[in-house]
């Protein structure tokens, strides 16, 4: 079965990066995966004083619409980078917060699918033929979780974050 998600409130809605679940990468606080990752298209380009404001902002959908502004010069490698610094973030976030991890783990094996209507790179699109690449990010971490925790009880140095 495949399991689809996309809006905050909706059953899975704590795999959208819209989700109030905050991180802190490299000492600094973020308030949503949306904040840490829209922030990160400037870093380094001339428009790179946009940042403290995205990670200002008092919502994601706020955080995306600064970080989506087409008149802003975005860091040049940004379409190189951009699914690494996405992975980060995500992995950080499951991390971070155990609830929701428990949610990703129980997922098991099952297919996640960003079921955005408008999104065909991060989610599926409106005719089901995006790339997915959240679902596969989240699939990813999901599995770096259950091995790390496997090979933590197997060697006997079990940490909980």
């Amino acid at each position: 079965m495949t399991i689809y998600f996309y809006k905050v409130w909706q059953p899975y809605g704590c795999f959208s990066n819209f989700s109030r679940h905050s991180i802190q990468i490299q000492g600094t606080y973020w308030s949503t995966v949306e904040h840490y990752y829209q922030a990160q298209k400037f870093v380094g380009s001339v428009d790179a004083v946009i940042i403290p404001a995205i990670q200002a902002a008092k919502t994601p959908e706020e955080a995306a619409a600064l970080g989506r502004c087409c008149t802003r010069q975005l860091r040049p490698d940004w379409e190189v980078v951009k699914t690494k610094i996405m992975r980060e973030a995500v992995l950080k976030k499951f991390l971070t917060h155990v609830e929701i991890r428990d949610i990703l783990l129980a997922t098991g094996d099952e297919m996640l699918v960003e079921n955005s209507p408008t999104d065909y790179f991060w989610g599926c699109g409106a005719d089901k033929t995006g790339q997915n690449h959240l679902g596969k990010i989240l699939m990813a971490v999901r599995a770096e979780i259950r091995q790390s925790r496997l090979f933590s009880v197997i060697s006997g140095e079990f940490k909980c974050d």
